[in-house]
């Protein structure tokens, strides 16, 4: 399934892959194309005069010798042609003879005498000595093709190199491509996760499967695919020439696949269990990693350096150990297995030329020899190469397990679609909701909010109020009952339509990397430059930024950190302003706030709360006594109900919370 996946990727982009591997092949061909120029060089013309000459008339392939002209019998048409002499090599030296003498005997001269020793059968004749000018003499038809085959040679080279680059380049352009379009794929399905996924999943551990998974994924489409097709087409190609060159003895060499083939079975076996505790480490070191910086200031505050570097140790010990493992399992296939393949095949090789081609009767040239011993060191490299990337292979498997795990979590794809503003009349009907199948969070939730109106949710922590705000958002579902804007059930509004018609002001805003232009802004085209400043200046933040130096073109790094949390606090009020919602939640919005700015925040408030349905959850009662109505919630459920001066009256928990807080207010004034 992972592989048909990784294919299907591929496919996006198979034209510059396509291009890739046509290169590759050139290069490849060139290659395997070497050694049989190379075997054609020594044996039909390095030693080609040793040959049978014919007396002829004279041409560009004849030469002049004792008065009489000679063509190799290899250059003549006619095969009956009577041969007139025979040129041998004995020693270092060649030998001028008018006779046909066999070519494949063992010579010696002496006294102007060859004696030729063949199988059982001797036979002396008389020869000529040639000296170095009457060799070359003979060599002379020989040079202008020598030349040829040494440009060919040397031209095969520059072709491979040529084509390998153009291959190279292509295959890595085809895999930043595809990496490119899977990151893309993999960060816009995070946009569409339910808020559930992120609640479970650390954030470094997501990280890890966008980018760390995704570039083992990308060895796959340069290495691997490179090497392993580079592997089929030289182990194709040698194994050809092998067979052209000697069929008995190319026959013996291919007893190495089923070697290789049953090392590559070993080899998966226990390097994806490897590369599954490999890839889950990574993940989880990066997330203890990111866990570690977003809270360094308690590390730090509560001395926990030591437990936190313990924990680290733990979690990289395990990856180092499995690491190790692999290192072992790579280290004995990269070079050993490779070695001793090698070594047993120009044993056998040895073997074999020993065995049958020492005789009297071989009928394998030297430049055969030259060209197996050369394809034999040219066969083990695409082995090596094929052997060497089964760690790259099996990273990209279960790097690519993990990425298409994310890709294929239920998402809901991002809705463009726009609905006319809410008036904003919410109600919920007999809700219950839980996050965890045993344990409801909210029970039997009923109450109505309509346009204008502010409405208060108050109690204890784990009460409940913050739940209430996810199932309006739509960051959770109901497990029973009905949420309702202006009659409409939000279950059958897509969540981005929904949304566009609310906001929400946190406790801890949050300021994204940028300007303070761009977060109040968010990138939507809708919100001018004009509506940006005019939100500041409407929530007071123009009061507070005033001294920034680059207004609101001031840069904001991760989080505005280097803003006071008032600051970052009116700029999340400007943020939700400017997007004129129908319906505005406040998380604890002035909980963070010193008491210098919290005069503006409240005059904030009462501009955003202006015309829009607004829900505020508050710990500090004082900051909601204009409420229209007040919630109180106690496990999950609705106590009471009213107004300040009802629920005062009323004399039950809100009234409690409120005494309790008025006398801790009164305490901290004395």
């Amino acid at each position: 399934m992972v592989k048909k996946r990784l294919f299907n990727y591929a496919k996006y982009y198979k034209s510059i892959i396509f291009a890739a591997l046509f290169m590759l092949t050139i290069a490849v061909v060139a290659d395997i194309i070497g050694p049989f120029v190379a075997k054609s060089l020594i044996d039909d013309h390095i030693l080609g005069i040793e040959d049978y000459w014919v007396e002829t008339d004279e041409s560009n392939k004849s030469v002049n010798f004792n008065g009489k002209t000679y063509t190799r019998s290899t250059y003549l048409i006619d095969d009956h042609a009577t041969i007139s002499a025979t040129i041998i090599q004995a020693g270092r030296n060649f030998y001028f003879i008018e006779d046909q003498v066999p070519l494949d005997g063992e010579y010696e001269y002496a006294d102007g005498k060859i004696t030729v020793s063949n199988l059982d059968e001797v036979q002396i004749y008389d020869a000529q000595k040639l000296s170095v000018a009457e060799t070359m003499l003979f060599y002379g038809p020989e040079i202008p093709m020598m030349i040829l085959l040494i440009a060919i040679y040397f031209s095969l080279f520059v072709i491979s190199g040529i084509f390998n680059y153009g291959q190279y380049y292509f295959l890595q352009k085809a895999a930043n491509r595809i990496i490119q379009k899977m990151r893309n794929d993999a960060f816009q399905k995070i946009q569409t996760l339910p808020i559930s996924y992120f609640d479970n999943l650390p954030a470094g551990k997501i990280v890890a499967r966008i980018t760390n998974d995704t570039e083992a994924i990308r060895d796959l489409y340069v290495a691997v695919l490179s090497n392993f097709f580079t592997g089929f087409v030289y182990l194709t190609g040698i194994y050809t020439a092998m067979f052209i060159l000697n069929a008995k003895l190319a026959f013996i060499f291919l007893g190495i696949l089923p070697l290789i083939i049953l090392w590559m079975v070993f080899y998966r076996k226990f390097a994806s269990k490897y590369n599954h505790v490999i890839r889950s480490k990574i993940s989880e070191i990066n997330g203890m990693i990111n866990e570690s910086i977003q809270g360094m200031t308690i590390i730090q505050a509560f001395n926990r350096q030591k437990t936190t570097m313990n924990e680290f140790e733990t979690l990289n010990e395990t990856h180092f150990q499995y690491q190790n493992k692999l290192l072992s399992l790579n280290s004995l296939s990269s070079h050993n297995i490779v070695g001793l393949l090698k070594n047993i095949v120009f044993v056998g090789f040895i073997v074999y030329f020993g065995y049958d081609a020492i005789g009297a009767n071989t009928a394998i040239t030297i430049g055969v020899l030259y060209a197996y011993v050369d394809y034999i060191n040219r066969l083990f490299n695409p082995i090596s190469n094929i052997i060497n990337q089964l760690s790259n292979l099996e990273q990209a498997m279960v790097a690519g397990e993990r990425v298409f795990q994310l890709l294929d979590e239920k998402g809901k794809p991002i809705s463009d679609k726009r609905i006319p503003r809410f008036q904003g009349n919410v109600q919920f009907k007999n809700v219950y909701f839980s996050y965890e199948p045993s344990k409801e969070v909210l029970k039997d939730i009923n109450f109505s909010a309509h346009h204008g109106e502010t409405v208060a949710f108050v109690g204890h922590t784990g009460s409940g109020k913050s739940s209430i705000m996810n199932l309006l958002f739509r960051f959770y579902d109901c497990t029973k009952g009905e949420i309702t804007i202006d009659g409409k059930n939000i279950q059958t509004i897509d969540e981005q339509t929904l949304r566009d018609h609310m906001a929400i002001v946190l406790q801890e805003p949050y300021l994204f990397t940028g300007t303070i232009a761009t977060n109040v802004s968010l990138g939507d085209t809708r919100i001018t430059r004009e509506k940006i400043e005019a939100s500041l200046k409407a929530v007071g933040a123009d009061k507070v930024l005033k001294n920034l130096q680059k207004g609101i073109d001031e840069p904001v790094i991760e989080k505005g950190s280097t803003l006071s949390s008032g600051q970052r606090q009116l700029i999340s009020f400007a943020r939700a302003l400017a997007f004129n919602p129908a319906i505005l939640i406040l998380d604890e919005a002035t909980s963070n706030i010193d008491t210098e700015t919290e005069s503006i925040i409240q005059n904030a408030m009462q501009v955003l709360k202006e015309g829009r349905t607004t829900f505020i959850i508050a710990h500090r009662l004082s900051t909601i006594k204009d409420a229209d109505q007040i919630i109180v919630l106690d496990q999950g459920t609705i106590v009471e109900k009213g107004n300040h001066e009802q629920l005062m009256e009323l004399k039950g928990k809100y009234y409690q919370m409120y005494q309790l807080q008025q006398g801790e207010t009164f305490n901290q004034v004395s």
